[in-house]
């Protein structure tokens, strides 16, 4: 009885052997190939479920067939201007021939050490091509564009799809960034300079208006008041005059006091004239009038 059960067991241990050497599962996110001594046996798996293979024969080998990132390391590049830049790219790509794959590369490991070295020589094939203008403007994404068409072709044999090739940062060394960003400013003084002349001169020619305007405004005005003030003093005499014709005596005596309120105010004037003079005519006796 006891040599029964123990065969049973070693049957069991032996069919369950057997059966996970023959069925495997691909999931949603793999691709396997069935090989048989290296050699490939039907065709790639590319549907996911229950697969079957020739236990202790046959191998299979999983391949990730999710979109993969390469994020490659910053390097110094010269461009077409003679300049140099830091560049930081990436790239994704993703396992469209699993068979070419794996005999060009075998695993995941070797393809990106492959990948960041071809990354590295088309970056720099590229953009020694162009010049600081292109990178730093929108015509970067042209520059980009390049270099994933040129990796599509390098990595085709490699049976690699490369989806896109995108640069994170593209930045000067120091020495050089500290250098434009002198002459940057020099630049920006310079405009700030001009704009300040540019105002100087307009606060100028608006000053010099308006001060023509003002002094056209006074003139016009003093000519106006010396009209208005000749108009006065005419209206002023002809009143004088036509008061002194009603009563010269009394027009003759009124001026004759207004002198006297001037000449003989507070004041350290001194005069002499005679008692007879004309001026104190009016201090006499004065015959009163009818």
């Amino acid at each position: 009885m006891n040599r029964f059960v123990f065969g049973l067991v070693v049957l069991l241990v032996i069919a369950g052997g057997v059966l996970s050497n023959t069925f495997f599962i691909v999931t949603e996110r793999q691709q396997a190939l069935v090989l048989r001594f290296g050699e490939l046996i039907g065709n790639p798996i590319t549907e996911p479920g229950i697969k079957m293979k020739l236990p202790f024969v046959d191998q299979a080998v999983f391949i990730d067939k999710r979109l993969k990132l390469l994020d490659g390391d910053a390097q110094e590049i010269n461009v077409a201007d003679r300049k140099r830049f830091i560049v930081d790219a990436f790239m994704r790509y993703r396992i469209v021939d699993p068979l070419r794959y794996y005999r060009t590369l075998s695993n995941d490991l070797n393809a990106r050490n492959r990948l960041a070295a071809q990354l590295d020589a088309s970056l720099r094939e590229t953009m020694a091509k162009q010049d600081l203008n292109a990178i730093l403007s929108d015509k970067r994404v042209a520059v980009m564009g390049e270099i994933g068409a040129d990796m599509r072709r390098k990595t085709e044999e490699l049976g690699i799809e490369v989806v896109d090739v995108r640069i994170k940062r593209a930045d000067l060394p120091q020495e050089n960034s500290e250098a434009i960003y002198g002459r940057m400013k020099t630049e920006r003084q310079r405009e700030a300079n001009e704009f300040r002349a540019r105002g100087q001169e307009a606060a100028l020619k608006i000053r010099a208006e308006a001060e023509r305007e003002r002094t056209v405004l006074v003139a016009e005005a003093r000519s106006e008041a010396e009209k208005i003030r000749g108009d006065g003093d005419a209206e002023r005499n002809r009143i004088f005059a036509q008061a002194y014709s009603r009563d010269p005596e009394f027009f003759a005596f009124y001026r004759s006091m207004r002198a006297y309120e001037q000449a003989l105010g507070a004041g350290d004037t001194t005069m002499v004239l005679s008692p007879n003079s004309s001026f104190f005519r009016y201090f006499g006796a004065q015959t009163p009038r009818n």
